[in-house]
């Protein structure tokens, strides 16, 4: 996957006529190469983004000048909820690395859709080191083993990759089903009228008064 990209030399409040004009503001960092300004169009960044997340390498083309990047962090305006500025991370492709990668969990629980329990995905992304060239776009996790109430799937299940290894400990569940919950229905209590004190509004009437004098 290759993106376009030029230097920048506009920063701050000058950057607003270039973002009308579809450009976003960029930087490039990380394995020999200076700290680089760069402007990428947003319409071809976002979809880079969706097609290679933050775990697959984006070539960066500057004329015929070639860096192999990962895209390490993104902002987001909250209000158009669109990029407003990327962060790119050069790579090297014969040094190790360490990314996020999403996890996609497939299938049905057998314990969620005959027991009732339910499904808790304790992790949504794991952290793992590999080649460049070996890091997963995602990590498919099948459920249907998670077939009784409190039955878990740990790092150590997953199925990885050639070349890829996990970071974390292996013994740390990434989804489980609990019991379900029963929600205690409590019973209004019937409402006691002698406990209800009606306040009346406008003159107050005090028996024995009220009546007229004759």
């Amino acid at each position: 996957m290759q993106l376009t990209v030029e230097q920048r030399n506009i920063f701050g409040k000058k950057l607003k006529p270039f973002r009308e004009e579809g450009k976003l503001p960029a930087v490039l960092y990380g394995a020999k190469v200076k700290s680089k300004p760069l402007f990428v169009v947003l319409k071809d960044f976002v979809k880079a983004w969706k097609g290679a997340g933050e775990s697959t390498i984006i070539e960066l083309k500057e004329g015929e000048k070639g860096v192999n990047a990962l895209i390490q962090d993104v902002a987001i305006d909250p209000i158009k909820n669109e990029p407003i500025h990327v962060d790119f991370l050069a790579v090297q492709m014969d040094k190790l690395i360490t990314a996020s990668v999403p996890l996609v969990f497939e299938g049905i629980a057998p314990a969620v859709k005959e027991a009732g329990g339910v499904l808790v995905k304790v992790m949504h992304e794991l952290e793992v080191e590999a080649l460049p060239k070996d890091l997963p776009h995602e990590l498919k996790i099948n459920i249907e083993k998670l077939s009784a109430i409190e039955d878990k799937i740990t790092i150590k299940d997953i199925d990885l990759p050639e070349g890829v290894k996990v970071t974390g400990n292996p013994d740390e569940a990434v989804i489980l089903v609990e019991s379900p919950r029963e929600e205690e229905a409590e019973e209004a209590a019937p409402a006691n009228l002698e406990d209800i004190e009606v306040e009346k509004k406008g003159k107050k009437e005090v028996e024995g008064e009220g009546e007229e004098k004759k």
